[in-house]
This record gives structure tokens, sequence and C-alpha cells, in this order.
């Protein structure tokens, strides 16, 4: 019988499944729509990709595999959301639940990673570089995926695994 996926809060964890490094995948999961970012295989830098309007779990499952593919993705990254006073509500019962299917499904180490200001970062980011109220509300979700998973590759960095 093969090894459970590792879903794990830790970015040691996490870098200790991949030890080889390789391309990560992030997912900013909305109730409507899911925010995707990627990131290069020596985790440098963190770009944004699409924005997928959020479905039933097995087109979403579908779309992501194709990605996943196509850009030799070794890990998952999933925004995990907090309340600010660090506890887990409903939304973030339900990214762990999403984290499971992911691990399920792809078979990759999957990593939640605290997400309170990912939003508010990207739309600043958004902001500063003179978007409109219009482009900011297209885009927004894969550039807080891109925060999400520029925060992880960077604690990945610093980490001595």
């Amino acid at each position: 019988m093969a090894a459970e996926p590792l879903i794990t809060d830790s970015a040691s964890a996490f870098g200790e499944a991949l030890p080889d490094g390789g391309a990560l995948i992030a997912l900013d999961l909305g109730t409507k729509t899911i925010g995707i970012a990627t990131c290069d295989a020596g985790w440098r830098f963190a770009s944004p990709g699409k924005t997928l309007a959020r479905g039933k779990w097995g087109r979403d499952r579908d779309e992501l595999a194709k990605q996943i593919a196509d850009r030799s993705i070794k890990g998952v990254v999933i925004g995990l959301p907090r309340n600010m006073d660090g506890s887990e509500g409903p939304r973030a019962q339900s990214a762990r639940a999403y984290a499971r299917n992911c691990a399920e499904a792809f078979g990759l180490p999957v990593l939640l990673w605290d997400e309170r200001w990912s939003t508010q970062s990207a739309e600043r980011d958004l902001i500063g570089q003179d978007a409109s109220r219009r482009k900011r509300a297209e885009v927004i979700d894969s550039h807080a995926a891109a925060v999400i998973l520029q925060g992880a590759i960077d604690a990945l960095a610093g980490s001595a695994f």
C-alpha cells in the first residue's frame, strides 16, 4: 500500500518531502473562484496564473491536473484562511478538506499556508501598478495566490531541511 501524501502546515516538513525542489502550484480558494500561481523549480519567484471559476470538485480536479502535468508540478500550496486571532473557522476547514482532496487526487505533498493578509497585499500591489478597479477584480485571486506562494517559498528557502 502506498504511503499517504503529506499534508502539513510546516514549511520544513514540506521541504523535506521535496528534497530535489521542483515547481510548485498555489491555490487561493474562494467561494466562487480559485486563484492559481506557480513558481520555478528553484523556488525563487512566484508568478500569478489564471483564475479558475470554482465548480464541482471533479471539474476543478481535472483543470488542476492539467496544469500540474503541463508544468511538472511537485507540490501544492493552499492558502489557509485563519481568523485574525489564529483560530480556524468554517473556511479553514473547507481549505483543509480541499487539501485532502488534492493530496489524494494528485499524490503530491500539500502545504497549508496562512493567508490572512494575502488579498490585501495583492490589492495593494495592484493599486501600486495603477491597475483599474475592473482589472484588479479580474486578477486579484491569482495575485493573492502568488503572495501565498511567495511567502511559502521564502520560508522554504530559509529552512534548513
